[in-house]
């Protein structure tokens, strides 16, 4: 049975060193979870102007309704520069002032999301005060509907009073590997290992899941009420990594809201992320021959010797 996701946040333009693209997390994520099959709707804002225009028909290309897209006539649409060190890592110049800063609660979001499986949010789109207080208000709204926080520790997008409301409302939280150095070091939490990270965050905060993305070597999940799963990471000729997170996230709350084991689902989002990693850009279609083919050809694992204890 398909299932009713909205992601709230930023689309914006990836201007790349040689190209421009399409993107954003919650938008990545949005994409990706009703290629899945499932009812994705991004909520977000966009400004009238050329890249707002070529934006919404990106959007529309990729198969998204467009019904909780906003427009603005007073502030422009988003845009990062990205720039990428050796390892082909991305960093982010994230421009404030920008339309989905904007993002209204306006009558028909209200009504439509009470009936919402899943919301997927993040920090970054509270850094501003309307945004912000649209996305409490739509929480508020939502007392059984699983609350997905892709926490996204961006520089000057956050601050201690967005991650602790997010983490107080979260169902699962997702983060990569350097964001719980720096998630436990904001918390004033000693680090000594991600798995002491994990089921600390998980039951301080009476989390489903922690899940933490580690890029090439693959994912660790915590869950509340099992042991932490392991997943070694595929061994790939990457290309970019832009979108890989994004792809995990949908593959594992795809799996989640149908009712699969988390091994299950941190397996098919893992999977999904490392497709992304082989191909450029986030948005790249990827169909069930297209995983049968990568599994087929990619059957050297990349582990964490230090968790290799925690695989099933």
């Amino acid at each position: 049975m398909s299932k009713t996701v909205f992601s709230f946040g930023k689309v914006l333009w990836d201007i790349l060193p040689n190209a421009v693209v399409l993107g954003g997390a919650p938008l990545n994520f949005a994409y990706r979870i009703h290629s899945l099959g499932n009812t994705g709707y991004m909520i977000s804002r966009l400004g009238r102007d050329e890249l707002g225009i070529k934006a919404h028909q990106t959007i529309l290309g990729l198969g998204l309704a467009d019904t909780f897209v906003q427009w603005d006539d007073h502030h422009p649409t988003g845009t990062v520069n990205v720039s990428f060190d050796a390892n082909k890592n991305p960093d982010y110049v994230i421009n404030p002032g920008v339309a989905y800063d904007h993002i209204e609660l306006v009558p028909s979001l209200a009504d439509a999301i009470v009936d919402a499986d899943c919301l997927c949010f993040g920090t970054l789109a509270q850094r501003s005060f309307k945004a912000r207080e649209t996305l409490m208000q739509l929480v508020s709204q939502l007392p059984h509907t699983l609350l997905f926080l892709d926490i996204n520790l961006r520089k000057a997008c956050y601050s201690p009073d967005t991650i602790a409301y997010s983490l107080e409302k979260a169902d699962i939280l997702k983060l990569n590997r350097d964001e719980a150095v720096q998630l436990a070091s904001l918390l004033g939490l000693a680090w000594s290992g991600l798995p002491a990270f994990c089921k600390e965050i998980v039951n301080s905060y009476h989390l489903d899941y922690c899940l933490v993305t580690l890029a090439e070597l693959g994912a660790y999940v915590q869950a509340w009420d099992d042991r932490p799963v392991y997943v070694p990471g595929y061994q790939v000729n990457l290309v970019d990594s832009l979108g890989s997170g994004d792809a995990f996230s949908a593959g594992f709350i795809h799996s989640v809201l149908h009712g699969k084991p988390v091994q299950e689902a941190c397996e098919f989002g893992n999977l999904l992320g490392a497709i992304i990693a082989t191909q450029q850009g986030a948005t790249v279609p990827i169909s069930e021959p297209d995983r049968a083919q990568f599994l087929a050809t990619h059957a050297v694992r990349c582990t964490v010797p230090s968790l290799e204890a925690f695989i099933p």
